[in-house]
């Protein structure tokens, strides 16, 4: 009996031992590899978002006769790391018509447009947002004229 206590004591007491060298914290950061430490940090620091350009963000066409119909077309570029999606594009009023733009995903590196149509109407300078609303928020873009009155529409005559 005397044996196989002290075979358990000593089972024991050096079960103990390995328990308590084994949760020693200063060896836990020796383990740590620095190159795996560098390679994470890299991956987490190019968090996956769509980032868009456009190849303007301002139209202007110059000077227009009142009433007279103009469109120009608005390239845009996915220049993030995963899909742009655009759900909507309007103007803030009825003048101001866009249209023809991607409704699939655009993948990174990937370039889509659309065009706007402007009526024409107005007096003076004019300009018109349109709004793209994606995946990553709003952009606006802008298109400007001077519009002159139309030399045809008839004038009011004063009557004295």
């Amino acid at each position: 009996k005397h044996s196989c206590m002290s075979n358990l004591k000593f089972f024991l007491c050096s079960l103990l031992i390995c328990f308590l060298f084994s949760c020693d914290k200063n060896n836990v950061t020796k383990k740590i590899k620095k190159e795996n430490v560098k390679i994470a940090a890299e991956r987490d620091s190019k968090k996956l978002s769509a980032s868009i350009s456009f190849d303007k963000t301002i139209h202007d066409f110059g000077e227009i006769q009142n009433g007279t119909p103009v469109k120009t077309v608005f390239s845009y570029t996915n220049t993030g790391n995963s899909a742009l999606v655009v759900s909507d594009i309007k103007g803030k009023c009825g003048c101001t018509v866009p249209t023809g733009w991607k409704k699939e995903p655009l993948m990174p590196g990937e370039s889509s447009q659309f065009t706007v149509e402007f009526n024409g109407k107005g007096a003076n300078k004019v300009s018109k947002t349109v709004t793209m609303t994606s995946n990553i928020g709003k952009h606006d873009v802008k298109i400007t004229a001077f519009i002159k009155p139309d030399p045809k529409a008839s004038q009011v005559k004063k009557i004295n």
